[in-house]
Formats: structure tokens, C-alpha cells, sequence
């Protein structure tokens, strides 16, 4: 190999690890419940995550624009430390879908989570006003079935909105991310 290879390779390989370090420390992944630790309002998911909620959100595709919109209304139930969640969302497109998770708090500030869709189990923890956790996600059919990576983040405002930020990446890559707000349905 002659000298401009060997600096081109030495180039290449110092990028990529910056993008991974990047990734990992300084992206939207790279949080850590820690982050969040000494933050308030404190996040109590039963509390919080309880009762008839609305949702309303935005998709974006891989290149950041707007690919979707929707609402959803929750229906959360909790028995002790066990939560039932259901949701049901609506798209812009007229497209329904619905979706059960089953969650279950521990005693040290985290939780795990499972649905349908999800592959295996939803693990996650809850600290100050911010909750986080991972799961792989299946797509329906006519989305094209492939199995994701989910980041999803749950910020608790002061007023008592939820602020819920998630990531979608495929090989490691982002392919999709979704922002919504939740809060409580108002009494009619």
C-alpha cells in the first residue's frame, strides 16, 4: 500500500469513529436515564401515564420531512405496579392501528414493556422528569414488515404535558422518527 492509501484509510476509519462516538455520546441515543436523574418535575407513570389520554404526532421519514401525522387516544389502567395501555391511532392517510402494551414497574426506577409488535421485551428507566427505553418494532404488512430499532423518550413538562420523542434505525441506521405530545383527555 503507498503512502495517499494508507492516509486515506487512516482518514476514513477516523471518521467513522467520530460518527460512532457521535452517536453514541452526543446524539438523541447517546442519553442516559442519568442525564436526567436530579431533573423536575419527577415522572410517576402512574400518575402521569394513567387514565384517558389524547395524543397527537408527526412522523418524519429518513430525510427529516413530515411523512405522517396522526392521533391516538390512550387508554391506561394500572393495578399496582402493572400497567395495560391501550392505543389507538389514527394516521392522516384514514389508516387505523392499534396497540397493547402490558408494563410492569420494578423497585429500582425501571420498567419492562411488551406488545405485539414488539420483539421480545421493552426495557426501560424512569428518572426525574424523563422516561427512556428500547424495544425492536415490527411494522405491519403494508409498511413492509421490517423489525426496527426503537429509541423512545417520554419528557414530563411542567404543566403535566408529555413530550415523546422517538427514533426508528435499520442497520444502524435512523429511518424514521416520530414526535408527539400526550396528555389527559379533558372532561366533557
Amino acid at each position: 500500500m503507498n503512502e495517499a492509501g494508507f492516509f486515506f484509510l487512516l482518514g476514513a476509519a477516523v471518521v467513522l469513529l467520530l460518527k460512532v462516538l457521535r452517536s453514541r455520546v452526543a446524539d438523541f441515543p447517546g442519553q442516559k436515564a442519568d442525564d436526567y436523574a436530579d431533573d423536575f418535575p419527577r415522572f410517576d407513570m402512574r400518575e402521569h401515564l394513567n387514565g384517558q389520554m389524547l395524543c397527537d404526532g408527526v412522523i418524519f421519514g429518513p430525510l427529516g420531512r413530515v411523512t405522517s401525522t396522526f392521533e391516538a387516544d390512550f387508554d391506561i389502567v394500572w393495578e399496582g405496579n402493572r400497567c395495560t395501555m391501550k392505543e389507538r391511532f389514527q394516521y392522516n392517510d384514514g389508516s387505523t392501528q392499534g396497540r397493547e402494551w402490558r408494563l410492569e414497574l420494578d423497585d429500582d426506577g425501571g420498567f419492562k414493556a411488551y406488545a405485539d409488535d414488539v420483539s421480545g421485551m421493552a426495557s426501560g428507566e424512569i428518572a426525574g422528569p424523563a422516561v427512556l427505553f428500547s424495544y425492536k418494532i415490527t411494522l405491519p404488512p403494508e409498511s413492509g414488515s421490517h423489525t426496527l430499532k426503537a429509541f423512545d423518550c417520554m419528557y414530563l413538562t411542567k404543566n403535566g404535558t408529555i413530550v415523546n420523542r422517538s427514533q426508528f434505525r435499520k442497520f444502524g441506521f435512523r429511518v424514521a422518527e416520530l414526535v408527539a405530545t400526550i396528555k389527559k383527555k379533558e372532561a366533557a
